[in-house]
């Protein structure tokens, strides 16, 4: 069984800062890409950022400069440091990962997500 635990979020101002941890264990061969997704209430779930196991990144457009992705291989470990928070940043932060459970056995799993609340 593999397990996916997000942490991190809160509530926080305008213009402040926030940094979630996804953190994998359980039967893991691999871990290779691993993403974070938010999804605001009444918005279809989109694309925050990715990164692969060697570091590279993708983000969505809109919030390259604002939000970075990192990992920590040796811990399984995701993180999503984000700045200069905005209202709109306002959603349930949730995590995937494509993991390799066995020599042929591959799959994403997700996390429950954690919600980052953004207002004054």
């Amino acid at each position: 069984q593999v397990q996916l635990v997000e942490s991190g979020g809160g509530l926080v101002q305008p213009g402040g800062s926030l940094r979630l941890s996804c953190a994998a264990s359980g039967s893991i061969f691999s871990i290779n890409a691993m993403g974070w997704y938010r999804q605001a209430p009444g918005k279809q779930r989109e694309l925050v950022a990715t990164i692969t196991s060697t570091g590279t990144t993708n983000y969505a457009d809109s919030l390259k400069g604002r939000f970075t992705i990192s990992r920590d291989n040796a811990k399984n470990t995701a993180y999503l440091q984000m700045n200069s928070l905005k209202p709109e940043d306002t959603a349930v932060y949730s995590c995937n990962a494509l993991i390799k459970t066995g020599m042929i056995s591959i799959q994403h799993y997700w996390g429950r997500g954690t919600q980052v609340t953004v207002s004054s």
